[in-house]
């Protein structure tokens, strides 16, 4: 099938945030590289972003695994994953929870997309693309399209306490088509 138009995925349950505007200092920004990475996707797989080229690419960096924000955002996600289909764009979550924790909240939330494990070092990914919250010890609440050369094409850090939703996600990846 082909993408939707601009326009069409609204009025839907991704509108549960306000638009994304800002844009958190030190977070990669479009026209970047993508740092390559490879992390655990169970315990004894493991994913590098480099499979992905030739295919757009989402990462979702979120704080942690059965937090009410992050359950609500990965679940939006995983109900979306038809639409991100079409631009055969691949999903992935991020978190510093470990690949146990990763699958525990997966099986719970019947979410059907990998989530990575930046757990050891822990951030040493999130690090590498402005979303790592020092203080805290977690990762930022970070979204990033890759385009299928490896480059970023679209950023966007969501305040920790907000849904950033997924309408940034589904422009940036109409914009690849273009």
């Amino acid at each position: 099938m082909a993408p939707k138009k601009k326009g069409s995925h609204k009025g839907s349950r991704r509108k549960m945030a306000r638009k994304p505007q800002a844009q958190k200092p030190g977070i990669l920004q479009p026209g970047v590289e993508a740092p390559n990475f490879s992390l655990h996707a169970t315990s004894d797989q493991v994913l590098s972003l480099n499979s992905l080229r030739g295919r757009p690419v989402i990462l979702a960096f979120y704080p942690a695994d059965f937090s009410p924000v992050c359950g609500d955002q990965m679940a939006l996600y995983n109900e979306v994953l038809p639409e991100f289909a079409k631009f055969n764009a691949e999903l992935l979550g991020i978190s510093v929870d470990g690949s146990w924790c990763h699958q525990a909240f997966a099986e719970a939330r019947h979410l059907h997309f990998p989530l990575l494990a930046d757990f050891e070092p822990k951030g040493a990914v999130a690090r590498k693309y402005g979303a790592y919250r020092h203080a805290d010890g977690i990762s930022e609440r970070a979204l990033f399209v890759i385009d299928k050369n490896g480059r970023i094409a679209w950023s966007y850090c969501s305040p920790i306490a907000v849904n950033p939703g997924a309408d940034g996600i589904l422009e940036a990846l109409e914009k690849l088509l273009k």
